[in-house]
């Protein structure tokens, strides 16, 4: 297979046409677009539908795409670094986060790692959807209990558990007949089944308040206006100093945190980097650490 046309051909793809793609890499038109052809002369496939406007990958175009981008990429990686003399970590390196630890802990995390690496474009989005690590042009991944995905590697990094807090005030042995007023996010269910010294009691909830964001729930529950369910990461600080009290471990699967990237024999050394960076600075992954980075 011609290297040159199949990167031609990622080309066209990863930019959604012949012209665009010209436009972004100064290539000629003409030369892309031949290019392109003689690859799906040798493979006997057509990769792209061509309509009046539109130029659109079939399936056996979106399959080549999907597994020779990555495969060209580590070719180039590994060019650059044979000819710097190493693996020094370089270049764009996009990850996208969730919500709640990116609000927490990713700014300090992306500075420290950004200081350390200056040759290295740290980009971060923060979203808890799903999402389409070679679609959407994304190095690496940072999910809660991802669901298995057999184009993804990784490993879990950090483990948090939940706990049911409230103020003092509030404080009261779960599993009274009155149910608590509480500070709930979109996920929490109607009842809590929650660990105590005593046993699994099940805790029948009245929310008072709706939040979107777990830091929003938090602030709430230190206002004193009902109890919640969070992560122990979060209000460490909080039990510690007896700003809040800890009626119990949620009865539950745990929170763990895990870094995906495209399965693959070779990683970038930018995402190499980050992954090293990450296990130095959670090297257990405990709650207690993430607690301590978060109240550093």
């Amino acid at each position: 297979m011609d290297l040159l046309a199949l990167a031609d051909f990622n080309l066209v793809a990863r930019h959604g046409g012949f012209g665009k793609a010209s436009r972004a890499t100064g290539r000629p038109k003409a030369t892309l677009s031949r290019r392109v052809a003689e690859l799906e002369a040798a493979l006997d496939l057509r990769l792209f539908e061509r309509g009046a406007r539109n130029l659109k990958l079939t399936e056996e175009g979106r399959a080549l795409y999907e597994r020779t981008g990555t495969l060209l990429a580590e070719l180039d990686e590994t060019a650059s670094a044979i000819a710097s003399g190493g693996q020094i970590p370089k270049g764009r390196l996009r990850i996208s986060a969730p919500l709640l630890f990116s609000h927490t802990a990713m700014g300090r995390i992306a500075a420290e790692f950004a200081l350390r690496y200056p040759q290295v474009r740290l980009e971060v989005s923060t979203e808890d959807r799903p999402v389409d690590m070679i679609e959407e042009g994304y190095d690496l991944v940072i999910r809660v209990n991802p669901d298995p995905d057999e184009s993804l590697v990784g490993r879990a990094f950090l483990r948090d558990r939940l706990v049911v807090v409230a103020s003092p005030e509030l404080a009261r042995e779960p599993g009274d007949s009155a149910a608590p007023g509480v500070v709930r996010d979109a996920s929490d269910r109607q009842t809590w089944q929650v660990r105590t010294s005593a046993g699994r009691k099940a805790i029948a909830i009245e929310p008072v308040l709706t939040l979107s964001t777990l830091i929003m729930v938090r602030d709430a529950v230190r206002a004193g206006v009902g109890a919640a369910r969070l992560p122990i990461s979060l209000v460490a600080h909080d039990l510690a100093d007896g700003t809040l009290v800890n009626w119990g471990d949620i009865d539950g699967p745990e929170i763990a945190l895990w870094t995906l990237y495209p399965s693959r024999r070779l990683l970038s050394a930018r995402v190499s980097a980050f992954l090293d960076f990450l296990r130095q600075a959670f090297p257990n992954g405990t709650p207690d650490e993430l607690a301590a980075y978060i109240g550093r």
